[in-house]
């Protein structure tokens, strides 16, 4: 699936295109599933700041899948071998060559669409959280509550320790699903009170919810923008009530501090084969119907994770 022009999701058509080569420190993952991801749509807009690569483009996003060929200088992997995590670029095909160290090996107990999840929006809410100082006890509030990375940032919330758990949403119609992962309170957007002031919030939409979240927080609170556009932050009013805002790129925290990610990638493993974080499949649909995925996703209709397969039914092991 690639696209020609910068648009809406018009502009996305499927191709066929020379199977790729791995290069050096790179892997060729046979791709079963791939996960859709608001930043990758908004590259495909040429949003400001985040497109301007050269076209044609194959979008990016999470895959996971099986080796299929080891590129040069790589070691640890064997063909055949489970994989999961995230491609920048090349994930809306049948084999994505992607650098090695992006790519988590995959337990025997966790299924390629669960796997697809935690690699990367897994890793996006427990990496927001801890970059926001959360500490047992804490009270969270998590906006995009019923997104791929908020139905996991409200379990993950649940499952450390939060005192309280709070779920923004964008429409009534959510509440039911973010109750059923174990938000104590939901609220929407259009809500002006939004309740006794909290420690934490995640914030995964930006404008008018990041100004609502950041007037939520109590003193001390941190404001994590993990996946925000847009909107105005008056540090004026930050020193007034002594809170803070932070932004948090999952890139970062694989490149620079490894050691973190790693560790991050066991607990998220751990916690999911003990039961008490369940990724939401929100709906699987052909990679040929990339551009209904992506709708999907604009219009913020999901709960839970919107996934492409390139095959007839994507693998569960």
């Amino acid at each position: 699936m690639r696209f020609h022009q910068y648009g809406g999701p018009e502009v996305l058509r499927v191709e066929r295109v020379p199977r790729p080569e791995p290069g050096a420190g790179e892997l060729l993952i046979e791709v079963d599933v791939i996960g859709v991801t608001l930043p990758v749509i908004r590259l495909t807009r040429d949003v400001p700041g985040d497109g301007g690569a050269p076209l044609p483009r194959t979008p990016g996003g999470e895959i996971a899948g099986r080796v299929a060929a080891i590129g040069p200088g790589v070691t640890g992997w064997r063909i055949g071998q489970r994989a999961a995590g995230p491609a920048l670029a090349g994930a809306y095909a049948e084999f994505a060559a992607v650098p090695a160290p992006f790519m988590a090996p995959v337990p025997d107990e966790v299924d390629d669409l669960a796997a697809l999840l935690l690699t990367r929006s897994g890793q996006v809410a427990l990496g927001a959280l801890r970059a926001g100082g959360f500490g047992k006890g804490d009270s969270v509030l998590v906006t995009s509550a019923a997104g791929g990375v908020g139905h996991l940032a409200v379990q993950l919330s649940v499952a450390l320790g939060a005192g309280r758990v709070t779920a923004a949403v964008g429409s009534a119609d959510k509440a039911e699903f973010v109750r059923s992962l174990g938000a104590d309170h939901v609220i929407t957007y259009e809500r002006e009170d939004w309740g006794d002031p909290v420690d934490v919030v995640l914030d995964g939409v930006g404008g008018d919810v990041q100004a609502a979240s950041l007037r939520a927080l109590a003193p001390f609170g941190r404001l994590v923008c993990f996946n925000a556009v847009g909107g105005q932050v008056d540090t004026n009013e930050l020193r007034m009530h002594s809170r803070a805002v932070i932004g948090f790129a999952m890139a970062h925290l694989a490149g620079r501090r490894r050691d973190v990610y790693d560790r991050h990638q066991r607990e998220l493993w751990e916690l999911h084969i003990a039961g008490r974080l369940r990724p939401a499949i929100h709906a699987v649909l052909p990679l040929e119907e990339a551009a209904d995925a992506h709708l999907i996703l604009e219009a913020r209709a999901n709960r839970g994770k919107v996934v492409l397969s390139p095959r007839k039914s994507p693998a569960g092991k």
